[in-house]
């Protein structure tokens, strides 16, 4: 019971954060298209939510690197995480790094003891990078 409660308060929690940042005048200073980004990521973050046994598999994409982490998010941990700088590409934050950064992660990730994650595109579409990314970590192993 303790458990759900504990839930429910960061589900709510959560939803303060989205009520927040559409009150909040430092937002509006963002552009639109940041503004949309940052809804999406907290709109998605609403409903997806880590623990120690499967992990909250997060991306995120610069215009230089990729990176991911794998959070539990009820002790608010970042178990591992992995990004296209550490796996010394010569072209970083393509398609293809994104994948060899999958199956990296993928590998790493089961080394670790993650055999289940829940995905957190972050905002961006399923397309492109974050797809490649999925579909090389399903490769590895992992399950979604």
């Amino acid at each position: 019971m303790l458990h759900q409660c504990k839930v429910y308060s960061a589900l709510s929690s959560k939803a303060n954060e989205v009520s927040d940042l559409i009150l909040n005048p430092d937002v509006k200073m963002l552009n639109k298209k940041s503004q949309s980004h940052k809804r999406k990521k907290l709109r998605i973050r609403k409903k997806v939510e880590g623990t120690a046994e499967r992990p909250r598999m997060a991306i995120h994409k610069s215009n230089r690197y990729v990176y991911v982490q794998f959070v539990d998010d009820l002790n608010g941990r970042v178990l591992l995480s992995v990004s296209s700088s550490s796996l010394k590409l010569k072209h970083s934050a393509n398609i293809k790094a994104a994948a060899s950064l999958g199956a990296a992660a993928g590998e790493k990730a089961l080394a670790s003891g993650i055999k289940q994650v829940v995905f957190d595109r972050g905002g961006y579409i399923y397309h492109g990078k974050v797809r490649a990314f999925a579909d090389s970590c399903r490769k590895a192993g992992l399950k979604f």
